[in-house]
C-alpha cells in the first residue's frame, strides 16, 4: 500500500494484489471508498461531496503518478 497524498480530513491509497478496473482508495475518518484512475468515477463507497471534489481535483492533476505507483503495485 502506498500513501500517494493525505490532508487533514482525507487520503489517496493504492493497494497492491488489486482486481478488477484499475482504482484507488479515498479515505475519509467516517468512511471510504474506490475511484476509477481514468475516469474518476466512485466504484464504491458515497464519500461526502466537499471531500470528493478535493480528491478528484487532486487525481485529476496527480493522475500519471496514480497511474504510476497502480501499475508498480499491480505488475501482471
Amino acid at each position: 500500500m502506498t500513501r500517494l497524498h493525505h490532508n487533514r480530513n482525507w487520503k489517496i491509497e493504492v493497494f497492491g494484489r488489486e482486481h478488477g478496473i484499475p482504482h484507488f482508495h479515498l479515505r475519509w475518518p467516517d468512511g471510504r471508498a474506490s475511484i476509477t484512475i481514468e475516469t474518476l468515477e466512485v466504484i464504491i463507497g458515497n464519500p461526502p461531496t466537499a471531500i470528493l471534489t478535493e480528491a478528484r481535483e487532486w487525481a485529476k492533476s496527480n493522475r500519471e503518478r496514480i497511474w504510476a505507483e497502480w501499475r508498480n503495485l499491480n505488475r501482471s
